[in-house]
């Protein structure tokens, strides 16, 4: 009985976390990109609402944030993003923290049609640069090595900033 017990408590706990066990990711259904904020955050609709969603594990340079001058490379990242996701559907896969000190979904960010990995896509051009917020870690690994190749090979932000 009490084992039982212990495992009706652990499934009423997952249930509360929706569902995310650990070392997991949860994944969307899927949301419609409405509109490109600059080169690592969307805006998205998804169940006839919107919210802003960060992209986790990059950064790119600033375009559009108040008080801060355009950084080198900042427009080129954001008219990158808006390539490769304005008006696209995508699918939103999590990672530990659902979202981050401003209230932004965080999310890995994967085109639907495609199946293509943004965030990784981003830094694998030289828009962006991994930044490993933990415990949101799940693709750091990856993420800096696509890094390193750009660097190497000088592309986009590493040919000019």
């Amino acid at each position: 009985m009490h084992k039982l017990a212990i495992a009706a408590i652990a499934i009423a706990l997952l249930a509360l976390a929706g569902g995310k066990v650990a070392g997991t990711l949860r994944a969307s259904d899927g949301a419609t990109v409405v509109r490109v904020v600059d080169g690592d955050t969307v805006v998205v609709r998804a169940g006839g609402r919107e919210e802003r969603v960060r992209y986790i594990g990059v950064d790119t340079p600033e375009s559009v944030k108040p008080g801060t001058r355009v950084q080198c490379f900042g427009k080129a990242a954001a008219a990158a993003n808006r390539r490769l996701v304005a008006g696209e559907r995508v699918r939103l896969v999590g990672d530990a923290e659902a979202r981050d000190r401003y209230g932004r979904r965080l999310a890995y960010v994967y085109r639907t049609r495609d199946g293509l990995f943004v965030n990784a896509e981003l830094v694998r051009r030289g828009y962006a640069k991994p930044l490993m917020i933990r415990p949101n870690v799940a693709h750091a690994a990856e993420l800096r090595r696509l890094a390193v190749s750009a660097r190497r090979a000088r592309l986009g932000l590493w040919s000019r900033c």
